[in-house]
């Protein structure tokens, strides 16, 4: 036989065996759901869904008006003046501020003591208290704004009396801070998408998971993978065309999450917080460079994993933990921010994620940083079906007890 009838021979049983799990699993609702629904359509959605409901919600209470207990408002009317003069609507005084904060009744509650109108009449320091919970992360707008508020208005007042001694008001600030924001609006939606990078690793895993279990532990528990074993066709071939299904799969869900993120995206309401969201084609041509390498290392996880079950649920079981692997990257970088370095590229998930993050900025990944990216990942690929490959080339593989 002929090196190029070889090869084609060799192909023709690879892309059977494509075919046929393809085909086969096409016809199961499950697979379906979990290539093409939950993780494509169903993350997306609800993601975008709960960064609106979020971001609409704060600008709700930065610039609606703002209920807020004030308790002795007659001590101070011209501070509950400017109170009202910000947007803030002073509602009755509540018995217990510390209590009323604690248990939800109020996100801020500002309280004025008996003796401020004694000590602003002798130009004496005077203090106004504000009660919060800085646990409750819906209530930091509220509360910033609040504090702003009174800031202003002490300082306000402090230039007053200097200017009624005699004195310029800069006096009182021999120091001004300018602040100088070097971040683009693109680079500020970082801040609201830092965890976007999971959401596309986990569709791969989600797209080829019920795949590769069924390819495997399923086979196994049918008893069906012996007698595919037995056929005159070398076992690397028979893994190849799995892999390949596994592949199809996880990147057609892939493709359909991304798709999903560049129509959706355009409802995140970023403009109205100095953001600029761009999830478009071009950032999805880069985001697909970037995890083809990663489908071809997850299918060959996922079937190596699966692999050592022997049922269908105790594959699912092994699965699931695998899926808390991609989350790791994003939580380091949110717990210790470091600045990118080259090498970190080269390991699989987190140069995806650095990748990612580098286009939500707005910027181009580096030729450099791409190439260790991809490099890093195809040898971890590689690896991963070495070792796959290893396994099945052993006869407990198909045995189902």
């Amino acid at each position: 036989m002929s090196t190029a009838s070889g090869t084609r021979h060799r192909l023709r049983a690879i892309f059977t065996v494509l075919a046929k799990e393809v085909r086969e699993n096409l016809r199961d609702r499950r697979t379906l759901v979990s290539a093409f629904v939950t993780g494509p359509l169903l993350g997306p959605l609800f993601f975008v869904m709960l960064i609106v409901v979020m971001v609409n919600q704060q600008l709700d209470k930065a610039t609606q008006p703002l209920p807020v207990p004030v308790i002795g408002a007659t001590y101070a009317p011209h501070v509950v003046e400017a109170l009202e003069a910000g947007g803030i609507e002073p509602r009755p005084a509540v018995a217990d501020p510390a209590r009323a904060v604690r248990d939800q009744d109020a996100d801020v509650v500002v309280r004025i003591a008996p003796d401020y109108p004694q000590a602003w009449s002798r130009g004496e320091p005077v203090q106004v208290e504000v009660f919060f919970d800085s646990s409750r992360r819906d209530a930091a707008t509220a509360v910033a704004r609040v504090t702003q508020l009174i800031d202003a208005y002490a300082r306000q007042q402090g230039a007053m009396r200097l200017v009624a001694r005699g004195m310029s008001p800069v006096l009182a600030t021999p120091v001004v801070v300018a602040r100088r924001d070097q971040a683009t609006p693109q680079a500020r939606a970082v801040l609201l998408l830092n965890i976007l990078p999971y959401f596309f690793v986990l569709t791969i895993l989600m797209g080829g998971m019920y795949l590769a279990i069924d390819l495997t532990a399923g086979e196994r528990e049918r008893q069906s993978l012996e007698p595919l074993f037995a056929n005159p066709v070398p076992r690397w071939q028979i893994l190849a065309g799995k892999l390949l299904a596994i592949a199809a799969f996880s990147l057609a869900s892939l493709l359909l999450c991304l798709l999903v993120f560049a129509l959706v995206g355009r409802l995140v309401p970023a403009d109205k917080l100095g953001m600029e969201v761009d999830l478009g084609w071009h950032f999805a041509a880069f985001v697909l460079l970037l995890q083809v390498p990663m489908v071809a290392l997850f299918a060959a996880l996922q079937s190596l994993v699966a692999a050592f079950a022997k049922s269908f649920r105790e594959a699912q079981t092994y699965l699931s933990l695998l899926m808390m692997v991609p989350i790791i990257p994003s939580v380091l970088l949110m717990a210790l921010p470091v600045k990118p370095q080259a090498w970190m590229y080269l390991v699989p998930l987190l140069g995806q994620h650095l990748g990612i993050l580098d286009l939500l900025r707005g910027g181009e990944i580096g030729a450099a940083h791409l190439g260790l990216c991809l490099a890093g990942t195809s040898l971890a690929a590689v690896a991963a079906v070495l070792v796959t490959a290893h396994l099945y080339r052993s006869e407990k593989l198909a045995i189902s007890a």
